[in-house]
């Protein structure tokens, strides 16, 4: 993993913002993506549920663990 892994993001999607599932915004960030465009989600912990989503999706990502509650998650067209 990149230690800047965040660096090179279009836009960014902090989700422990969020009251509630975070879901269904995660999906919206995700359908205004442009090819080429990445999009740097940041979580509270390892979104494993959601690789498999984004693997069906046609998606890649990379994950680094920034801290104890402190997730970046890159996100981009394969």
């Amino acid at each position: 993993m990149s230690a800047d892994l965040d660096t090179d993001a279009d836009e960014v999607l902090d989700v422990r913002k969020i009251d509630g599932q975070p879901f269904d915004p995660i999906m919206a960030a995700l359908g205004e993506l442009s090819e080429g465009e990445t999009l740097l989600l940041v979580n509270s912990f390892e979104p494993e549920p959601l690789y498999e989503v984004l693997t069906e999706r046609g998606f890649e990502y990379e994950s680094e663990q920034r801290g104890p509650d402190h997730w970046h998650v890159r996100i981009e067209h394969a």
